[in-house]
Protein backbone atom coordinates (compact mmCIF):
# COMPACT_ATOMS: atom_id res chain seq x y z
CA UNK A 1 0.00 0.00 0.00
CA UNK A 2 1.55 3.23 -1.07
CA UNK A 3 2.20 6.16 1.71
CA UNK A 4 0.55 9.26 0.62
CA UNK A 5 1.76 11.43 3.94
CA UNK A 6 4.46 13.39 2.29
CA UNK A 7 1.80 14.44 -0.83
CA UNK A 8 -0.91 15.39 2.34
CA UNK A 9 1.56 17.08 3.97
CA UNK A 10 2.67 19.45 0.72
CA UNK A 11 -0.96 20.02 0.22
CA UNK A 12 -0.93 21.13 4.18
CA UNK A 13 1.87 23.42 3.59
CA UNK A 14 0.33 25.02 0.32
CA UNK A 15 -3.04 25.65 2.29
CA UNK A 16 -1.13 27.10 4.71
CA UNK A 17 0.70 29.38 2.48
CA UNK A 18 -3.30 30.05 0.81
CA UNK A 19 -4.07 31.30 4.22
CA UNK A 20 -1.49 34.01 4.04
CA UNK A 21 -1.63 35.54 0.52
CA UNK A 22 -5.48 35.39 0.60
CA UNK A 23 -5.54 37.33 4.06
CA UNK A 24 -8.08 34.65 5.49
CA UNK A 25 -7.98 36.12 9.10
CA UNK A 26 -9.21 39.07 7.60
CA UNK A 27 -11.68 38.22 5.77
CA UNK A 28 -13.70 36.22 8.23
CA UNK A 29 -13.46 39.73 10.49
CA UNK A 30 -14.16 41.77 7.16
CA UNK A 31 -17.35 39.34 6.24
CA UNK A 32 -19.81 40.42 9.27
CA UNK A 33 -18.79 43.97 8.75
CA UNK A 34 -19.94 43.91 5.00
CA UNK A 35 -22.91 41.73 5.38
CA UNK A 36 -24.04 44.16 8.39
CA UNK A 37 -23.38 47.18 5.70
CA UNK A 38 -25.14 45.36 2.81
CA UNK A 39 -28.20 44.51 4.73
CA UNK A 40 -28.57 48.31 5.55
CA UNK A 41 -32.04 49.53 3.76
CA UNK A 42 -30.43 52.92 2.32
CA UNK A 43 -27.21 51.05 1.34
CA UNK A 44 -28.34 51.72 -2.03
CA UNK A 45 -29.12 55.79 -1.52
CA UNK A 46 -25.33 56.23 -2.82
CA UNK A 47 -25.72 53.82 -5.65
CA UNK A 48 -21.57 53.91 -5.63
CA UNK A 49 -21.26 53.11 -2.48
CA UNK A 50 -23.78 49.99 -2.95
CA UNK A 51 -21.72 48.59 -5.92
CA UNK A 52 -18.62 48.89 -3.88
CA UNK A 53 -20.07 47.28 -0.73
CA UNK A 54 -21.72 44.31 -2.78
CA UNK A 55 -18.35 44.05 -4.91
CA UNK A 56 -16.39 43.34 -1.84
CA UNK A 57 -18.62 40.94 0.17
CA UNK A 58 -18.75 38.85 -2.95
CA UNK A 59 -15.29 38.73 -3.75
CA UNK A 60 -14.77 38.09 0.63
CA UNK A 61 -17.73 35.38 -0.03
CA UNK A 62 -16.06 33.58 -2.87
CA UNK A 63 -12.12 33.58 -1.13
CA UNK A 64 -13.72 31.93 1.93
CA UNK A 65 -15.80 29.68 0.37
CA UNK A 66 -12.91 28.65 -1.95
CA UNK A 67 -10.34 28.06 1.17
CA UNK A 68 -12.72 26.41 3.35
CA UNK A 69 -13.74 23.72 0.09
CA UNK A 70 -10.03 23.10 -0.39
CA UNK A 71 -9.21 22.21 3.38
CA UNK A 72 -12.25 19.84 3.31
CA UNK A 73 -11.10 17.98 0.29
CA UNK A 74 -8.03 17.98 2.04
CA UNK A 75 -9.33 16.72 4.62
CA UNK A 76 -11.54 13.88 2.97
CA UNK A 77 -8.64 12.76 1.03
CA UNK A 78 -6.41 12.61 4.61
CA UNK A 79 -9.37 10.30 5.69
CA UNK A 80 -9.07 8.28 2.54
CA UNK A 81 -5.99 7.87 3.27
CA UNK A 82 -5.92 6.52 6.49
CA UNK A 83 -8.94 4.35 5.73
CA UNK A 84 -7.12 2.74 2.73
CA UNK A 85 -3.94 2.25 4.83
CA UNK A 86 -5.65 0.84 7.77
CA UNK A 87 -7.48 -1.75 5.97
CA UNK A 88 -4.91 -2.51 3.43
CA UNK A 89 -6.93 -1.77 0.63
CA UNK A 90 -5.26 -0.93 -2.37
CA UNK A 91 -8.17 -0.62 -4.33
CA UNK A 92 -8.42 2.59 -3.13
CA UNK A 93 -5.30 3.89 -4.34
CA UNK A 94 -6.28 5.53 -7.47
CA UNK A 95 -9.45 7.50 -5.96
CA UNK A 96 -6.95 8.54 -3.19
CA UNK A 97 -4.30 9.57 -6.06
CA UNK A 98 -6.90 11.45 -8.00
CA UNK A 99 -8.22 13.18 -4.85
CA UNK A 100 -4.76 14.93 -4.32
CA UNK A 101 -3.90 15.47 -8.26
CA UNK A 102 -6.85 17.44 -8.39
CA UNK A 103 -6.22 19.84 -5.38
CA UNK A 104 -3.19 20.02 -6.87
CA UNK A 105 -4.00 21.65 -9.39
CA UNK A 106 -6.20 23.61 -7.89
CA UNK A 107 -3.58 25.46 -5.76
CA UNK A 108 -1.84 26.07 -8.81
CA UNK A 109 -4.46 28.14 -10.17
CA UNK A 110 -5.16 29.51 -7.19
CA UNK A 111 -1.60 30.34 -6.69
CA UNK A 112 -1.71 33.04 -9.29
CA UNK A 113 -3.86 35.14 -6.96
CA UNK A 114 -0.25 35.83 -4.96
CA UNK A 115 1.10 37.15 -7.88
CA UNK A 116 -1.79 39.92 -8.30
CA UNK A 117 0.43 43.01 -6.32
CA UNK A 118 -0.90 46.01 -7.85
CA UNK A 119 -3.32 48.06 -6.20
CA UNK A 120 -5.96 48.10 -8.88
CA UNK A 121 -5.41 44.47 -10.24
CA UNK A 122 -8.70 43.63 -9.07
CA UNK A 123 -10.63 46.27 -11.19
CA UNK A 124 -12.25 45.94 -14.93
CA UNK A 125 -9.81 47.20 -17.28
CA UNK A 126 -10.24 49.79 -20.10
CA UNK A 127 -8.43 48.81 -23.39
CA UNK A 128 -7.74 50.65 -26.13
CA UNK A 129 -6.19 49.60 -29.74
CA UNK A 130 -4.71 51.66 -32.09
CA UNK A 131 -2.95 50.47 -35.21
CA UNK A 132 0.25 51.25 -36.06
CA UNK A 133 2.82 51.14 -38.96
CA UNK A 134 2.17 48.66 -41.51
CA UNK A 135 -0.74 50.11 -43.66
CA UNK A 136 -4.21 47.73 -44.33
CA UNK A 137 -2.21 45.02 -42.86
CA UNK A 138 -1.98 46.60 -39.18
CA UNK A 139 -5.51 48.03 -39.53
CA UNK A 140 -6.35 43.56 -40.22
CA UNK A 141 -3.98 42.95 -37.39
CA UNK A 142 -5.62 45.46 -34.46
CA UNK A 143 -9.03 43.48 -36.10
CA UNK A 144 -7.69 40.33 -35.18
CA UNK A 145 -6.31 41.55 -31.81
CA UNK A 146 -9.87 43.12 -31.25
CA UNK A 147 -11.26 39.55 -31.57
CA UNK A 148 -8.57 37.85 -29.68
CA UNK A 149 -9.62 39.50 -26.82
CA UNK A 150 -12.73 39.27 -26.77
CA UNK A 151 -12.34 35.69 -27.19
CA UNK A 152 -10.31 35.55 -24.12
CA UNK A 153 -12.74 37.76 -22.12
CA UNK A 154 -15.15 35.14 -23.05
CA UNK A 155 -13.40 32.31 -21.81
CA UNK A 156 -12.63 33.30 -18.35
CA UNK A 157 -16.16 34.26 -18.58
CA UNK A 158 -15.76 38.15 -17.71
CA UNK A 159 -18.10 40.57 -19.44
CA UNK A 160 -16.99 42.92 -21.99
CA UNK A 161 -18.61 46.67 -23.72
CA UNK A 162 -17.58 47.54 -26.90
CA UNK A 163 -17.31 51.43 -26.46
CA UNK A 164 -15.68 52.56 -29.69
CA UNK A 165 -14.76 51.30 -33.35
CA UNK A 166 -12.99 52.85 -35.86
CA UNK A 167 -13.21 51.49 -39.29
CA UNK A 168 -10.10 51.47 -41.47
CA UNK A 169 -9.31 53.05 -44.22
CA UNK A 170 -8.54 50.00 -46.29
CA UNK A 171 -9.20 47.02 -44.28
CA UNK A 172 -10.06 46.08 -40.58
CA UNK A 173 -9.90 48.90 -37.87
CA UNK A 174 -7.60 51.37 -36.87
CA UNK A 175 -8.34 51.41 -33.32
CA UNK A 176 -10.99 50.38 -30.64
CA UNK A 177 -11.85 51.13 -27.23
CA UNK A 178 -13.31 48.23 -24.98
CA UNK A 179 -14.13 47.70 -21.25
CA UNK A 180 -13.23 43.96 -19.72
CA UNK A 181 -15.29 43.51 -16.38
CA UNK A 182 -14.43 40.33 -14.44
CA UNK A 183 -11.95 40.24 -11.27
CA UNK A 184 -8.93 40.81 -11.69
CA UNK A 185 -9.41 41.47 -15.25
CA UNK A 186 -6.81 44.94 -15.15
CA UNK A 187 -4.38 42.60 -13.24
CA UNK A 188 -4.47 40.14 -15.95
CA UNK A 189 -4.32 42.35 -19.04
CA UNK A 190 -1.86 44.38 -18.25
CA UNK A 191 0.36 41.49 -19.51
CA UNK A 192 -0.91 42.84 -22.85
CA UNK A 193 -0.13 46.76 -22.47
CA UNK A 194 2.42 47.32 -25.20
CA UNK A 195 2.81 47.06 -29.32
CA UNK A 196 2.03 44.12 -30.65
CA UNK A 197 4.09 42.76 -33.86
CA UNK A 198 2.59 40.69 -36.52
CA UNK A 199 4.81 38.89 -39.53
CA UNK A 200 3.00 36.73 -42.21
CA UNK A 201 2.80 36.47 -45.59
CA UNK A 202 0.02 39.66 -46.28
CA UNK A 203 -3.17 39.00 -48.09
CA UNK A 204 -3.21 42.42 -48.99
CA UNK A 205 -0.12 41.88 -50.98
CA UNK A 206 -0.42 40.75 -54.97
CA UNK A 207 3.35 39.55 -54.71
CA UNK A 208 2.33 37.26 -51.13
CA UNK A 209 5.20 38.96 -50.11
CA UNK A 210 6.02 38.46 -46.20
CA UNK A 211 4.71 41.77 -44.13
CA UNK A 212 5.28 43.01 -40.45
CA UNK A 213 2.61 45.21 -38.65
CA UNK A 214 2.02 46.88 -35.79
CA UNK A 215 -0.43 47.19 -33.34
CA UNK A 216 -0.78 48.72 -29.38
CA UNK A 217 -3.00 47.95 -26.28
CA UNK A 218 -3.30 50.59 -23.39
CA UNK A 219 -4.87 48.95 -20.52
CA UNK A 220 -5.95 51.60 -17.86
CA UNK A 221 -7.85 50.18 -14.54
CA UNK A 222 -11.43 51.38 -14.46
CA UNK A 223 -11.84 53.17 -10.91
CA UNK A 224 -15.78 53.34 -10.09
CA UNK A 225 -15.03 56.25 -7.70
CA UNK A 226 -12.03 58.33 -8.20
CA UNK A 227 -12.51 60.94 -5.58
CA UNK A 228 -9.06 62.39 -6.19
CA UNK A 229 -9.66 63.57 -10.06
CA UNK A 230 -11.36 67.11 -10.73
CA UNK A 231 -12.63 67.78 -14.00
CA UNK A 232 -13.21 71.36 -14.63
CA UNK A 233 -16.03 71.93 -17.09
CA UNK A 234 -14.30 74.48 -18.82
CA UNK A 235 -11.43 72.51 -20.16
CA UNK A 236 -13.85 69.79 -22.11
CA UNK A 237 -15.29 69.86 -25.52
CA UNK A 238 -18.09 67.83 -25.82
CA UNK A 239 -19.07 66.42 -29.49
CA UNK A 240 -22.24 64.74 -30.18
CA UNK A 241 -22.48 62.55 -33.72
CA UNK A 242 -24.29 59.44 -34.79
CA UNK A 243 -22.56 56.06 -34.26
CA UNK A 244 -21.06 53.55 -36.79
CA UNK A 245 -21.13 50.32 -36.78
CA UNK A 246 -21.80 47.09 -38.96
CA UNK A 247 -26.08 47.46 -38.29
CA UNK A 248 -28.56 45.40 -36.66
CA UNK A 249 -29.84 45.84 -33.15
CA UNK A 250 -26.95 47.72 -31.45
CA UNK A 251 -26.67 50.22 -34.00
CA UNK A 252 -28.06 53.82 -32.45
CA UNK A 253 -30.06 55.80 -35.09
CA UNK A 254 -29.83 59.31 -33.38
CA UNK A 255 -26.99 61.84 -32.63
CA UNK A 256 -26.12 59.77 -29.23
CA UNK A 257 -22.68 59.05 -29.64
CA UNK A 258 -20.21 61.62 -26.97
CA UNK A 259 -16.52 62.42 -28.19
CA UNK A 260 -15.40 64.29 -24.96
CA UNK A 261 -11.57 65.95 -25.72
CA UNK A 262 -9.99 67.07 -22.45
CA UNK A 263 -8.27 69.98 -24.15
CA UNK A 264 -5.24 70.46 -20.97
CA UNK A 265 -3.78 66.96 -21.47
CA UNK A 266 -5.14 66.06 -24.96
CA UNK A 267 -7.16 62.89 -23.92
CA UNK A 268 -10.07 62.06 -26.11
CA UNK A 269 -12.40 59.14 -25.05
CA UNK A 270 -15.59 58.37 -26.48
CA UNK A 271 -18.91 56.27 -25.67
CA UNK A 272 -21.57 55.22 -28.48
CA UNK A 273 -23.23 51.81 -27.03
CA UNK A 274 -25.15 53.01 -24.34
CA UNK A 275 -29.25 54.07 -25.05
CA UNK A 276 -29.31 57.91 -24.54
CA UNK A 277 -26.83 60.68 -25.37
CA UNK A 278 -26.98 61.35 -21.52
CA UNK A 279 -25.95 57.73 -20.45
CA UNK A 280 -23.02 57.67 -23.21
CA UNK A 281 -21.38 61.13 -21.54
CA UNK A 282 -21.91 59.56 -18.24
CA UNK A 283 -19.63 56.48 -18.98
CA UNK A 284 -17.41 58.92 -21.06
CA UNK A 285 -16.77 60.92 -18.11
CA UNK A 286 -15.96 57.53 -16.12
CA UNK A 287 -13.25 56.55 -18.50
CA UNK A 288 -11.78 60.19 -18.97
CA UNK A 289 -11.71 60.18 -15.02
CA UNK A 290 -9.73 56.88 -14.90
CA UNK A 291 -7.61 57.94 -17.66
CA UNK A 292 -6.72 61.01 -15.77
CA UNK A 293 -5.78 59.15 -12.87
CA UNK A 294 -3.70 56.67 -14.13
CA UNK A 295 -2.13 59.41 -16.57
CA UNK A 296 -1.03 61.16 -12.41
CA UNK A 297 0.03 58.02 -11.40
CA UNK A 298 2.11 57.47 -14.32
CA UNK A 299 3.44 61.03 -13.29
CA UNK A 300 4.08 59.82 -10.14
CA UNK A 301 6.14 57.11 -11.18
CA UNK A 302 8.56 58.48 -13.73
CA UNK A 303 9.49 61.63 -10.89
CA UNK A 304 10.27 58.22 -9.10
CA UNK A 305 12.05 56.77 -11.88
CA UNK A 306 14.30 59.56 -12.10
CA UNK A 307 15.27 60.22 -8.91
CA UNK A 308 16.19 56.31 -8.69
CA UNK A 309 17.74 56.86 -12.45
CA UNK A 310 16.23 54.07 -14.01
CA UNK A 311 15.80 53.82 -17.53
CA UNK A 312 12.44 53.79 -18.83
CA UNK A 313 11.16 52.54 -22.73
CA UNK A 314 8.20 54.46 -24.09
CA UNK A 315 5.99 54.25 -27.08
CA UNK A 316 5.76 52.71 -30.27
CA UNK A 317 9.38 50.65 -31.24
CA UNK A 318 9.68 48.08 -28.66
CA UNK A 319 7.84 45.33 -28.68
CA UNK A 320 6.59 43.52 -26.41
CA UNK A 321 5.30 40.31 -27.96
CA UNK A 322 5.64 38.85 -31.89
CA UNK A 323 3.54 36.74 -33.73
CA UNK A 324 5.34 34.78 -36.85
CA UNK A 325 2.97 32.97 -38.87
CA UNK A 326 5.58 32.61 -41.62
CA UNK A 327 7.95 31.11 -42.22
CA UNK A 328 7.54 29.22 -38.72
CA UNK A 329 4.53 29.46 -36.14
CA UNK A 330 5.36 31.00 -32.93
CA UNK A 331 4.46 33.58 -30.46
CA UNK A 332 7.47 34.99 -28.51
CA UNK A 333 6.80 37.25 -25.81
CA UNK A 334 10.17 39.11 -25.43
CA UNK A 335 9.95 40.22 -21.69
CA UNK A 336 9.55 36.70 -20.09
CA UNK A 337 11.05 35.17 -23.31
CA UNK A 338 8.07 32.58 -22.75
CA UNK A 339 7.11 31.21 -26.24
CA UNK A 340 4.39 28.57 -27.88
CA UNK A 341 4.02 27.16 -31.53
CA UNK A 342 0.03 27.25 -30.85
CA UNK A 343 -0.32 30.53 -33.22
CA UNK A 344 -3.95 29.75 -34.07
CA UNK A 345 -5.12 29.30 -30.44
CA UNK A 346 -3.86 32.27 -28.84
CA UNK A 347 -5.39 34.41 -31.66
CA UNK A 348 -8.59 32.41 -30.64
CA UNK A 349 -8.03 33.72 -27.31
CA UNK A 350 -5.68 31.18 -25.22
CA UNK A 351 -3.31 33.81 -23.46
CA UNK A 352 -3.47 32.40 -20.04
CA UNK A 353 0.40 30.48 -20.01
CA UNK A 354 1.77 34.27 -21.67
CA UNK A 355 -0.55 35.96 -18.67
CA UNK A 356 0.73 33.52 -16.12
CA UNK A 357 4.46 33.71 -17.78
CA UNK A 358 4.22 38.24 -17.26
CA UNK A 359 2.80 37.58 -13.68
CA UNK A 360 5.51 35.49 -12.66
CA UNK A 361 8.33 37.74 -14.34
CA UNK A 362 7.09 40.72 -12.95
CA UNK A 363 6.96 39.63 -9.31
CA UNK A 364 10.68 38.24 -9.74
CA UNK A 365 11.54 41.97 -11.44
CA UNK A 366 10.00 43.26 -8.31
CA UNK A 367 11.85 41.19 -5.93
CA UNK A 368 15.13 42.33 -7.32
Amino acid sequence: MRDFSDDLAALRTSLAEARQYLRIDDLRDRRPQLETEASRPDLWDDADRGRAVTGELSSVVEDLERYDGLEERISDAETLAELAREEGDESLEPEVEEAIASVRSEFRALELRSLFTGPHDEADAICELQSGEGGADAQDWTNMLLRMYLRWAERRGFATELDEVSEGSEAGISSAQFLVKGRHAYGLLRSEHGVHRLVRMSPFNAQGKRQTAFAALKVTPFLEDIPDVEIDEKDLRIDVYRSSGAGGQHVNVTDSAVRITHEPTGIVVSCQNERSQHQNKDRAMQVLRAKLAEREREKREEELAAIRGEQRSVGFGSQIRSYVMQPYQMVKDLRTEHETGQVDAVLDGDLDGLMEAFLRWRRAEETA
